[in-house]
């Protein structure tokens, strides 16, 4: 979808209009249910926190300000249904299936390391990793989504970075 079009739909969902806002969502279908996946790692989890965050969304779309940010505001608002959903889970999953699809060079013994190291981030570090390398965010999209100053997700992502590379030779080491 061409981003006049998305536009358009957006500031037609903000007066109200029920089938642009479902347009949107089923635009952004496979992105909501992959983000979501990659906090909570459980295909029904992700599913409940999409169908929480579009419901949420459609309560409260009439107070996005800027429709040029729809993306970014509907992620946060999915970000925290991740999180709530992942609060209810009595037992998580330790391992994920996959990381994302993009990154074939990478083994898939690599991509079950890196996965592994991300689950085992903080909850901050995590989200600006999945944000910025899974999802493509901009340091500035990331901060208005996490409600931080940029100078902030910068220095996450570099200690997200910093813990990513500890563990992952960490588990290098062990693993011999």
């Amino acid at each position: 979808m061409n981003t006049v079009k998305q536009l358009k739909l957006v500031k037609k969902a903000i007066k109200g209009n029920p089938d642009a806002y479902g347009e949107l969502i089923r635009e952004y279908q496979d992105y909501l249910y992959k983000t979501a996946y990659l906090y909570v790692k459980n295909e029904e989890t992700a599913l409940d926190a999409v169908g929480t965050a579009v419901l949420k969304a459609y309560l409260q779309i009439h107070t996005l300000r800027n429709p040029e940010y729809f993306k970014t505001w509907i992620t946060r608002i999915l970000i925290n249904a991740a999180y709530d959903e992942q609060k209810k889970l009595i037992c998580h999953s330790e391992l994920p299936e996959t990381i994302e699809d993009s990154h074939e060079e990478i083994s898939l013994e690599e991509k079950y390391d890196i996965n592994t190291a991300v689950t085992r981030l903080s909850e901050k570090y995590r989200t600006v990793i999945i944000l910025k390398y899974f999802n493509e965010f901009s340091v500035k999209e990331i901060a208005d989504i996490m409600g931080a100053p940029e100078g902030s997700v910068k220095a996450y992502l570099s200690r997200a970075r910093d813990e990513l590379r500890r563990i992952l030779k960490e588990d290098y080491i062990y693993a011999d």
